[in-house]
């Protein structure tokens, strides 16, 4: 393997999209630019989150990721992170994948918002019916 060659894969959650790049390394995590510890300070919760791909596979620091993610929030982005490096994996070496895909790390959770309708206060919710 080249030694500037990665491995790629695109995850999504809600409206967040990651662009993932996998190579070998020592353990760095990169988010738009920013160590994963600055980019999620506010929660140890989702660094955790990031790193369970790895912690599965029992290859924490071996490989370094720089993802570029954009919509969504925090928790979005970190499970649309996750999911790429998932993939990624899965590129790099195929046989990992039934072990990632019975911890349920390779499917891609669908659920969105639903779009507000004309006339209503929300996506479903009605305005209080009188009947006087």
């Amino acid at each position: 393997m080249a030694k500037d060659s990665y491995f790629y894969a695109l995850g999504r959650r809600k409206s967040a999209t990651a662009r993932v790049r996998l190579k070998p390394g020592k353990g760095v995590i990169t988010i738009n630019g920013k160590p994963a510890a600055e980019y999620f300070a506010e929660s140890k919760y989702l660094l955790a989150k990031l790193q369970q791909p790895f912690v599965v596979l029992d290859n924490v620091d071996k490989f370094d990721v720089s993802a570029v993610v954009s919509g969504g929030g925090h928790e979005g982005q970190t499970e649309a992170i996750r999911l790429g490096i998932s993939k990624a994996m899965v590129v790099m070496n195929e046989d990992l994948k039934s072990t990632l895909k019975r911890s349920d790390l390779l499917s891609r959770d669908s659920r969105e918002k639903e779009r507000k309708k004309f006339g209503l206060k929300g996506a479903r919710k009605q305005r209080q019916f009188t009947k006087r």
